[in-house]
């Protein structure tokens, strides 16, 4: 009889570890954050609350596909690929909302 085992924990596959929360990421995240807020404070940045809330969402928003990446792609040719492709889309839509496209 062949047993196997699961590392982890979660809903995962057999044999597959359960969804792992990468805490270096998202501390990151709002590391970045921070430094507007503390600019702001200062009064060497111009940020209002909607500036806050954009940026708070654009940054989960990456962290979260970075996270998927991680756990449901294996091949780690495919992991870089689609790490970079949501950077370049956090870039590309935070450079619009910098000039003003989406005003």
């Amino acid at each position: 009889m062949t047993t196997t085992t699961r590392s982890g924990s979660g809903t995962g596959a057999p044999g597959k570890p359960g969804f792992r929360f990468h805490s270096k990421l998202w501390i990151g995240a709002a590391m970045l954050l921070a430094f507007p807020a503390l600019g702001t404070v200062m009064g060497r940045a111009n940020w209002g609350p909607e500036d806050f809330v954009a940026m708070t969402a654009l940054l989960a928003l990456l962290c979260g596909a970075i996270e998927a990446a991680l756990h449901w792609l294996d091949a780690p040719r495919w992991r870089i690929g689609m790490i970079m492709l949501a950077v370049l889309m956090f870039l590309t839509v935070w450079v619009h909302l910098a000039v003003g496209l989406f005003d």
